[in-house]
């Protein structure tokens, strides 16, 4: 008889991104070269394809699969984009976004000083996943970010 298990396993709190992509081991290499990623667990199925995969970057999990189309499992590059942007905080924005062009990536919104405190800017993945990378530059109060959004969008902010 099994021993009573955590039903949440640790370190698997909160929303675990679970991705699809065309091409799960170059994806894996892709991810720990340009983010840092670290592989925890991988498995391949008898066609080489990654059925399952976990890695963490900066201590947070996130789960990748290559697609299954058969099984209705499709990366952005199959269904022409994705609605979805990873977030993904880093000690050097500028450092790690160079990283990933030279990876590979999209440059898709240049990084440059955003107006809540970031130093920011969007790229996408050579599998078609969008990330916005940042670093925190300066902690801005509630009020503060409110005048700083209306000087930069007007009222309608």
């Amino acid at each position: 008889m099994n021993a009573q298990v955590d039903p949440i396993p640790e370190g698997r709190h909160g929303v675990i991104p679970y991705i699809a992509v065309a091409g799960g081991v170059a994806a894996i290499d892709f991810y720990k070269k340009a983010f840092g990623a670290t592989e925890v667990f991988s498995m391949q199925d008898p066609g080489g394809r990654i059925g399952h995969a976990e890695l963490l970057i900066g201590g947070s999990p996130f789960y990748l699969s290559d697609e299954y189309p058969e099984m209705g499992v499709k990366g952005p590059l199959a269904v022409g984009g994705t609605p979805v942007m990873l977030h993904l905080y880093v000690d050097d924005v500028d450092a790690v976004v160079q990283r990933a062009l030279d990876e590979g990536a999209t440059i898709i919104r240049v990084v440059e000083d955003q107006f809540y405190g970031d130093r920011g800017g969007k790229l996408r993945d050579p599998f078609g996943h969008m990330w916005w990378i940042a670093t925190h530059k300066e902690d801005v109060s509630p009020e503060e970010l409110r005048a700083r959004a209306e000087r930069l969008f007007g009222n309608g902010a």
